[in-house]
């Protein structure tokens, strides 16, 4: 939305409130060509309940230091208001500056043993440390969307060095869980694209190599 004197309009905040199906996090990645860089930014939350006053599933995403004053966990009832993501293209959430973020009430019990993993994720240095494996989308989509080692990441791509300004965006799914994971599925490597037409393919020694300090139930 726009302005009379052309400038783009703030959206407005959305009320919304729910009960978290899963808590993961919110890590963007840069590719060019073979090389890759992450961005550990903080959490995604995962909801059922009322966005806007309609009664829907949502997403929304916060700061490391929401996560860390509320240790949100699944089962959790959370309210607050947030406004609509800008570009949906470059964005995993569908609402983001969340404020008014206030826990309702706590889940109740332990949560119960993975897959999925659903208690309190850890920090995010803990998932730079772990490092990935790539996981098939639709595997994540099915069964890996609630799990706290799950991870969609919005992607962007450096197609020519020499021309920064070409890129191209998508998102990949990631898996930073143990590697015994019986719900576990690579699906297809991945391949990026580079200048001229070519491409380099991300091959399974990526993710051997990402994950090799980890034993199998680590």
């Amino acid at each position: 939305m726009t302005t009379e004197s052309g400038q783009r309009a703030a959206p407005h905040k959305i009320a919304w409130f729910g009960e978290l199906l899963g808590v993961q996090p919110r890590i963007d990645l840069g590719r060019s060509f073979d090389q890759r860089q992450h961005s550990y930014l903080g959490d995604a939350l995962f909801l059922r309940g009322e966005v806007g006053g309609e009664a829907r599933e949502f997403s929304l995403r916060i700061g490391p230091g929401a996560q860390a004053r509320h240790a949100f966990r699944a089962g959790d009832r959370v309210s607050g208001a947030a406004h609509p993501a800008a570009d949906r293209e470059r964005e995993t959430a569908e609402l983001y500056k969340a404020s008014a973020l206030r826990l309702v009430a706590r889940a109740e019990g332990e949560p119960p043993p993975g897959p999925p993993w659903r208690g309190v994720p850890p920090a995010l240095e803990v998932y730079r440390a772990r490092g990935h494996r790539r996981l098939d989308a639709r595997t994540y989509e099915a069964k890996c969307r609630t799990c706290i080692w799950g991870c969609r990441m919005a992607v962007e791509m450096m197609i020519d060095q020499w021309k920064p300004e070409v890129r191209e965006q998508r998102f990949e799914t990631f898996c930073y869980g143990p590697k015994s994971c019986v719900l576990y599925r690579a699906g297809p490597t991945r391949k990026v694209p580079g200048r001229k037409g070519m491409s380099w393919e991300e091959e399974d020694w990526v993710d051997e190599e990402a994950t090799g300090h980890r034993a199998a139930d680590e």
